[in-house]
């Protein structure tokens, strides 16, 4: 097999006469982990263990307040490789590839690939069902990639049957955990980090064509499946809290808020959740190993001074804040997510960006920083302005989307709301103090958190009359914000199909 992908590399990597007539352009380095929230040590995690995403943070910029369009892995990941919003792709499940939406959009990897990069992929970038497409091309676009590699490992081929989780026979959609007795590189992740590295000595001896490399780790997605040694033992169980309050956090917020809670979540008992917390954190810590291993082989092998490197998750995830678990949520937590980039000579090291900013931004970004045209709809903004000076305020907020009801919600939650019910949106804007959030426009429930006084968002102050003015304003940008979300001409196939409706009227 490796035979076989060397021979390809020589195709894949062959200069082209176009190339050869240029100079050196820069290579990206795409590092995206899997259902992963801000518990990290340089987001200010005291209890994470994550040396290598520190230090990758330590050689850019960290940027504060980053945020998904939809806490929802395919929607999030076809936004953020599309350069598009969700309601402009058309994909708001899992289960849409964004060719059957709109098929002539050139995807992020897609426009390096054109300008003569080497784009290749490890793991996953866009959607997969995990655990079950380990190992396959999921719903992958093949079109982005010359090189696509799908390594399988023991938590994928060999150990299912020794997880724990909370509804029998299922793992990717609930929560589960195992301890393996089995080292980094038997897993599917620590398969991933080699693969990364091989591919990138590969690249080394092809300078003179610069890469494009995407690496999607599968942690801490459930299963939280790690090596028991170091990773679990890092994280004693009997030292992980519990959120306590949450029937009294949950009192003034809106039945849709609460939507993305799953019944299967009753069975949790105090040592469950403490059990939950020590797996995830452990995924965290041996993801976190793999990004190390990836990132040193960029370093050893002389190409880091040429490389833009990314490192970002695709959502949020809870922990149990707000009596919730997992994702689908507007909330902090569901929504924010965590985002470095590395660019040599552009972003200071160790260097801090305070403005919210969307993933959204990730396309403009990296195609600007490398001298690639981009297509002309792109909906983000480029952050190459904020990473030249970290207090640039850019567009100054950013828009997360759900959509409820209607049995829509495809990953088994349901919640107040009912499934069964009329589909609607919600939609979440973060400014740098506030998140204002609409349910249905405002006929299902708003919210309004005040982050300066309240970042665990406890208190929601929306009904509240000291407040009306900061909503009326927050509710007028937040549907002028939504009405861009949407293609110029308010039509996708999958609007015309009739999955959703704007609906979207004055306050």
């Amino acid at each position: 097999m490796r035979a076989f992908l060397l021979t390809l590399f020589s195709t894949c990597l062959a200069l082209s006469p176009t190339l050869a007539a240029e100079q050196a352009k820069t290579n990206v380095l795409f590092l995206i982990s899997d259902d992963l929230n801000n518990y990290l040590g340089c987001y200010g995690d005291a209890r994470a263990k994550t040396p290598n995403i520190d230090k990758l943070a330590a050689r850019g910029m960290r940027f504060e307040r980053s945020y998904c369009t939809f806490p929802l892995c395919g929607p999030s990941r076809n936004s953020m490789l599309t350069g598009l919003y969700p309601n402009s792709s058309g994909i708001l499940t899992n289960a849409q590839i964004f060719r059957q939406t709109i098929p002539s959009q050139i995807s992020l990897p897609q426009a390096f690939r054109q300008q003569g990069y080497f784009a290749a992929r490890i793991g996953k970038l866009y959607h997969y069902n995990v655990p079950r497409s380990i190992g396959t091309n999921g719903h992958d676009d093949p079109g982005s990639w010359e090189l696509e590699l799908n390594p399988a490992g023991v938590d994928r081929l060999e150990e299912e049957s020794k997880i724990f989780t909370l509804t029998p026979g299922q793992f990717g959609g609930t929560l589960s955990w195992y301890a393996s007795p089995q080292s980094d590189e038997h897993h599917t992740d620590g398969k991933m980090a080699a693969d990364a590295e091989w591919v990138l000595e590969r690249c080394a001896k092809q300078k003179d064509r610069p890469f494009f490399l995407a690496v999607g780790f599968f942690r801490p997605h459930t299963p939280y499946v790690s090596p028991k040694t170091p990773y679990f033992d890092q994280y004693p169980e009997a030292e992980m809290p519990v959120v306590q309050g949450v029937k009294e956090d949950q009192a003034d917020v809106p039945a849709a808020a609460l939507g993305s809670y799953k019944k299967e979540q009753d069975k949790l008992t105090d040592d469950l959740r403490r059990q939950t917390l020590q797996a995830y954190y452990a995924s965290i810590s041996f993801m976190d190993a793999q990004v190390g291993k990836v990132v040193n082989a960029l370093d050893r092998l002389g190409l880091a001074d040429n490389t833009v490197i990314v490192f970002t998750s695709d959502h949020g995830y809870h922990m149990g804040e707000h009596g919730l678990w997992q994702k689908q949520s507007l909330f902090e937590g569901s929504a924010r997510v965590p985002m470095l980039i590395v660019a040599p000579g552009v972003a200071a090291k160790g260097s801090v960006a305070q403005t919210p900013v969307s993933q959204l931004d990730l396309y403009p970004t990296l195609t600007e920083l490398c001298g690639v045209k981009a297509p002309a709809n792109l909906q983000g903004q480029s952050l190459v302005p904020i990473l030249k000076d970290p207090s640039a305020k850019g567009r100054g907020w950013a828009l997360t989307q759900v959509v409820r009801g209607g049995n829509f919600n495809r990953q088994g939650a349901s919640g107040a709301t009912g499934d069964k019910g009329q589909r609607f949106f919600g939609y979440s804007l973060r400014t740098p103090r506030w998140r204002y959030t609409e349910w249905a426009e405002g006929k299902q429930g708003r919210e309004l958190y005040d982050h300066e006084n309240d970042p665990a968002e406890l208190t929601n102050l929306a009904e509240l009359p000291a407040h009306a003015a900061t909503v009326a304003e927050l509710s007028t940008q937040i549907r002028t914000a939504a009405k861009s979300t949407f293609p110029a001409d308010g039509v996708t196939p999958a609007l015309r199909e009739g999955l959703w409706s704007p609906n979207l009227t004055e306050p």
